[in-house]
């Protein structure tokens, strides 16, 4: 069957042609008259097929692969030609990413291609396609020791924040840049007026998110999707690994051939400084952004998934209350799907959000951006509301605390303290769907403790903590906390391929096109399925870290210990006729590592409770859980649809 091919537009025709003829008037107006019809929205009249395609290579003042040389660092730009023929500079859309060349960027794995001269010709995903003619230049940066640069990937250190930095600097007069790799001949950016905005998903949006925290003169916003802001949070929770393979694993996956011949030192840096105990060491405050939140000047447009099982929610309630702590303009995206680009899930709402974004802050347009709500969360799928400001105000910290029920590992939760303990006995083979699965049911493998049946909706929004006193029989133990939403829903199935999206074979087209680079892609929709409960919100840590988040020591079996977990930021509602649930266990399987023993812990129940972030905090829990059925049924209904996330090591784009 052919392939259907639309160009998607924002208004009827007519309209979109009379805009257009009108901002062309305002370029030729007089100045008077420029200031009476200040712009709301930037237009396509620039032609994308003449812009200047060139390539430099700045100077990052570092030798990452101790070659004796200052590395420098390949930047692809696409620019449009007419505004500097008539004198007129231009802002920058930037993209610094370690996947150009070895494994491609968003769901049709794009890389970029080059003409016999060394040209760029596709730069990948819709950005250059759509702004340049819109009267932005697109700059695609490799970072260090990937595609065309110098130097070596040292994952999310030095060397990868100073490849995009020194671009940025370059943007704004700071730095040095040169028209090849190795010649002599200078170049500036004479063509920008230097202010900046980065965007990225995964690896790339960290990027955004580290430079942001360098405090960079000319760097006005930055749009991080699916990204990390500490890279210990990446590889560990809180001393319990996540991953089988450090970030030797992860720089090795993309290095251009060239990095691998030089940058053995760097790789075994990368081991040594990473030891799989999980403590934390300089090579993990190096890569922490978090805590220079406070150097940020540039704004932030944060797009993540809820379920994202790669760069998971521990990524997102940290940093946004760093930002907001220190004043930061900030606005956030919360979906349904896993590690997904809002391309994806939102296609044309978010080229329009980010259209009206990039306007207000690198052109200046008074569009009303800044004045809209802050927050898009999406309840079900394609279903979005939106919240003034995130967290919403009246949201507090609420103590709900477990209790014991009339089954062994069968509870009830509340705001009452409650005496007693629960035993569990760590199994690795399963995870926190096969725990809500039987959540009713009285096993050996978990603590499930749940509300009565809500009689009113109960919001959770924010990032919660579970406190827990457990005694081990072993000298190891890990622990995971997990808040579940236990009721009937349809939701993106987040845990199959495509992570809450199906691709379809139909193109929609975002911006114009060229020969060798389509600004047609494929379209998507959600991916959903039918489930009986939901998992709003997990966190996970060693128990040996519980008197230092960065050092865990061996245990004494018998010996009590309290440990408050970390969990995931979040926004769900729980509606009147659901429970909600909160399990308490051991390895959560394929989201962390067991650890070398199985141990039994006894929880304190006298001692173990959950800050959980609600709505009207107190008051409406209590008003959600008035005359709520306390007693639980035998047996929980029918598996939860999604399946168990994958083993597979994933890298942070994950496709």
């Amino acid at each position: 069957m052919p392939t259907s091919t639309r160009f998607t537009i924002w208004r009827p025709l007519a309209t979109a042609l009379a805009a257009t003829a009108a901002l062309l008037a305002t370029f030729l107006a007089p100045a008077t008259a420029q200031a009476q019809t200040a712009p709301r929205e930037s237009q396509p009249v620039y032609s994308y097929e003449h812009a200047v395609r060139e390539a430099v290579w700045v100077d990052t003042r570092l030798d990452g692969d101790g070659d004796g040389k200052s590395d420098r660092v390949a930047v692809d730009i696409v620019r449009p030609r007419e505004p500097a023929q008539r004198g007129r500079k231009v802002p920058v859309i930037m993209d610094a990413s370690p996947y150009y060349s070895c494994c491609g960027r968003g769901n049709e794995s794009q890389l970029k291609t080059y003409d016999a001269n060394g040209r760029v010709v596709q730069m990948p995903l819709f950005y250059d396609n759509y702004f340049v003619p819109r009267g932005y230049a697109f700059v695609g940066v490799d970072l260090a020791g990937t595609n065309r640069s110098d130097g070596c990937v040292d994952v999310g250190g030095r060397s990868d924040i100073q490849s995009a930095k020194a671009v940025v600097d370059w943007l704004n007069g700071r730095a040095t840049a040169y028209t090849t790799r190795t010649g002599t001949q200078k170049t500036k950016a004479d063509w920008t007026n230097g202010k900046t905005g980065m965007i990225g998903k995964s690896w790339d949006g960290t990027i955004a998110n580290g430079v942001a925290a360098t405090g960079v003169k000319g760097l006005k916003t930055i749009v991080p999707i699916s990204a990390i802001s500490t890279w210990y949070d990446y590889y560990f929770a809180q001393g319990a690994p996540l991953y089988d393979s450090g970030p030797d694993w992860l720089s090795d996956y993309v290095d251009s051939p060239d990095a691998r011949a030089k940058c053995a030192a760097v790789q075994q840096k990368l081991v040594d400084q990473a030891p799989r105990t999980g403590d934390r060491t300089p090579l993990w405050t190096e890569r922490d952004y978090v805590k220079d939140a406070r150097k940020v000047k540039a704004s932030v447009f944060l797009v993540h998934g809820m379920q994202d099982l790669n760069v998971r929610l521990q990524h997102v309630g940290p940093w946004w209350d760093a930002l907001a702590k220190n004043g930061v303009q900030r606005k956030i995206w919360l979906s349904q799907t896993g590690h997904v680009d809002p391309f994806d899930f939102r296609r044309a709402q978010w080229v329009d959000t980010l259209h009206r974004w990039f306007d207000h802050e690198l052109l200046g347009y008074d569009n009303g951006i800044d004045r809209e709500p802050m927050a898009d969360i999406e309840r079900h799928p394609d279903q979005w509301v939106t919240s003034k400001s995130w967290p919403p105000r009246g949201t507090s910290a609420t103590t709900l605390r477990p209790a014991q029920g009339t089954r062994p590992g069968v509870g009830t939760l509340g705001l009452s303290r409650a005496r007693g303990t629960e035993t569990f006995t760590d199994d690795p083979a399963l995870s926190e769907t096969d725990w809500a699965a039987r959540i009713d049911t009285s096993t050996p493998d978990k603590a499930g403790f749940t509300t009565g049946t809500l009689t009113g909706d109960l919001r959770l929004s924010g990032a919660s903590k579970v406190t827990v006193t457990a005694t081990p029989t072993t000298s190891t133990a890990h622990l995971s906390a997990v808040l579940v939403d236990l009721g009937p829903d349809t939701i993106r199935d987040y845990a199959a391929s495509g992570e809450g999206i199906s691709t379809l074979a139909d193109r929609t087209c975002w911006g114009l096109s060229t020969t060798g680079d389509s600004a047609c892609f494929k379209e998507t929709r959600a991916k959903t399925t039918a489930v009986d409960y939901t998992v709003v919100s997990r966190g996970w840590a060693d128990l040996g870290t519980y008197a230092d988040a960065g050092k865990g020591v061996p245990l004494t079996p018998g010996k009590a210990y309290t440990i408050t977990l970390d969990l995931g930021a979040t926004d769900h509602v729980v509606p009147a006729g659901h429970r909600l649930a909160l399990i308490v266990a051991g390895t959560d399987k394929d989201l962390i590592d067991p650890p070398p023993t199985r141990p039994t812990l006894t929880i304190d129940l006298a001692r173990t409770s959950a800050r959980v972030p609600l709505v009207g905090g107190a008051a409406a829990f209590a008003h959600a859980t008035k005359g709520a059925r306390t007693a639980v049924p035998q047996e929980a209904g029918a598996l939860d649809g999604v399946r168990a996330p994958r083993t597979a090591h994933r890298v942070p784009e994950g496709g």
